[in-house]
């Protein structure tokens, strides 16, 4: 009766727990990617806001993870990053750095991760000839808010000449390169 009672019960209560872990595991994961494209950084002289790896891995993350678990991982990213840990561009951290010009591009990473694995989850990655469209999407979302932070000191004009414009050409090859990778990174999912 014990057997089959225990059984019965970690039949139960693992697969959840282990699903859990699994999830747990997945979202950690997205953020230490994000962390560590972070830090490949190119300074632009003219701009505040440095070109980064972390917008492809905010696409990858979202598409490869899904919506719940690319907004958890985003989310993780932000308060980890927040509280002092190097996960920030150039190896920065802290409400300081969080604070500043970039702050409208480090919550659109929330909701870009969010919509680009909404869109995934719609199955629109699933062709090569739609596969762009979310990692597209989720690009516009982080400009959109990046560069209405920047506007706030800058003013519209100058925050897309310098939050926007630079960095379309470099954000083209990440979707290309996001585009390529996400088959690779639904395997390591599965």
């Amino acid at each position: 009766m014990y057997t089959t009672l225990a059984s019965t019960l970690t039949l139960r209560v693992w697969p959840r727990t282990s699903a859990w872990l699994r999830d747990l595991g997945l979202i950690l994961a997205g953020t230490l990617l994000t962390a560590l494209l972070a830090q490949v950084r190119i300074v632009l002289p003219f701009t505040p806001v440095p070109v980064t790896g972390q917008t492809f891995a905010v696409l990858l993350v979202g598409a490869a993870l899904g919506s719940r678990r690319g907004l958890a991982s985003m989310t993780l990213y932000l308060l980890l990053g927040g509280l002092g840990l190097p996960f920030f561009a150039g190896g920065q951290g802290g409400l300081t750095y969080l604070m500043g010009p970039t702050l409208g591009y480090l919550l659109g990473f929330v909701a870009a991760a969010w919509l680009t694995g909404r869109l995934a989850e719609r199955g629109l990655e699933r062709h090569i000839q739609t596969a762009w469209l979310p990692f597209l999407a989720g690009t516009l979302v982080i400009y959109a808010c990046g560069a209405a932070w920047l506007a706030l000191s800058l003013g519209i004009q100058k925050a897309f000449l310098l939050g926007v414009l630079p960095f379309v050409v470099g954000d083209l090859f990440k979707i290309a390169l996001a585009t390529v990778a996400l088959p690779t990174a639904w395997k390591v999912v599965e």
